[in-house]
Parts: structure tokens; sequence; C-alpha cells
């Protein structure tokens, strides 16, 4: 597996919130970007995901910014990549083209392949991530 650098900025952001207990405070964008040395024009195009799959909160205001809207305990890595990356689907890329049975069997060992991984992923809590 290969993470994407939108998710590995992803989980560093939500990580840090949780490890400054940010799932009950609103942290700036800035503040994060500063913190873990992420391009902050980057860095918002990723959390904007995480607000529409429900991951984080974005509150308006002087005071305002973003927040953990479940605690991290309850935040899978699954969460967190499938918000930035989309669903994580295993596909053969000439099994549509070529209707074959090796390129069948191939696309069926991609699929079981992305279910593994999607199991795995789920297991991670954000939790876990930021225990010393």
């Amino acid at each position: 597996m290969r993470l994407t650098r939108a998710s590995s900025y992803a989980i560093h952001a939500v990580a840090y919130m949780a490890q400054h207990k940010h799932h009950e405070k609103p942290v700036a964008s800035h503040t994060i970007a500063e913190d873990r040395g992420i391009p902050e024009r980057f860095l918002l195009k990723v959390l904007k995901p995480l607000v529409s799959c429900g991951v984080l909160k974005s509150i308006k205001g002087p005071n305002g910014g973003y927040r953990l809207s479940r605690k991290p305990e309850d935040v899978t890595l699954l969460d967190v990549i499938q918000a930035v990356d989309g669903p994580i689907k295993g596909v053969a890329p000439l099994h549509e083209e070529r209707k074959n049975v090796l390129d069948k069997k191939l696309n069926d060992i991609c699929v079981q392949i992305a279910d593994v991984e999607k199991k795995a992923l789920d297991k991670v809590r954000v939790s876990d991530l930021i225990k010393r």
C-alpha cells in the first residue's frame, strides 16, 4: 500500500487535533500547517473532504477552525484515507477491456487484497497513532 500525499497530510492533521485535545475545541488550519510542515493551501484542500465525510467539524468565526467530530478512538485510518482519496477498490486495469480468464483472476485477486487492506486500516484508530 502507498499513501498519497493528501491522505498523509490528512492523517497528520487529524492526529494533531487528537493529540492536542482539539476534538473538544477548534484549531486554525495555519497552526496545524506550521506545526506539521504542511503547505496551508494543500492542507485546506485536504480538510474539506474530512468535514464532508463527518470526520471533522468546521467552526466559523474569529475563534473558529477545525476539530474532530468524534473521539479519536472512534476515527479509523480507513475513515480518513477514504474521505480524502475515495473508496479503496481492487481493480486490475485490463479486466474491463479484455474479457479473458487471466484478467478476471487478476481482478479477483486485486479485490481480495483491497478487502484485506480495508479491514487492516479499519482496525487502526487515531488514538492508536498518538499513544506514546
